[in-house]
Parts: structure tokens; C-alpha cells; sequence
């Protein structure tokens, strides 16, 4: 199950790099995760301090921490 939960949380992190900020609706959609999966998966990205997440009326906004996004580009 970790492993999954890794593999979910690596693909939002690369959705987010690539696209930018996206709804949480976007995101979910853009991962094709199931949804305990991708729930667990935002939880450990928001723990380990790597997303930010910010309320938008009914929704939430994602982005990749500041760092995190500028750390992968330099490839």
C-alpha cells in the first residue's frame, strides 16, 4: 500500500510541476488517481511540507512549494 501511495504522490508532484497550480478537482482528474489513493497521497506531499494548499470558495488550490518546484528544473 506505501508503495502505491508513493507512486499516487509522485505523479501529483509531477502534475504539479509540469502544469502549475491546479484545483484539486484538476488535480485529481489530472492524476486519474482513486480516491482514497489520491487523498492519502495529498496528505503525505502536505506532511512532508512539499504542497501548498489554499481554500478557493468550495474547492482547494495545489502548488508545489516554492523549492520543491524549482528543484527538478535545473535537469
Amino acid at each position: 500500500m506505501q508503495e502505491e501511495i508513493g507512486t499516487a504522490a509522485g505523479s501529483i508532484w509531477q502534475a504539479l510541476n509540469t502544469r502549475g497550480e491546479l484545483s484539486l478537482a484538476q488535480l485529481k482528474k489530472e492524476v486519474k488517481a482513486k480516491t482514497p489513493l489520491f487523498d492519502w497521497a495529498i496528505g503525505w506531499l502536505a506532511r512532508e511540507d512539499r504542497i501548498a494548499i489554499t481554500p478557493e470558495k468550495s474547492s482547494f488550490r495545489v502548488r508545489l512549494r516554492e523549492a520543491q518546484a524549482t528543484s527538478v528544473s535545473s535537469d
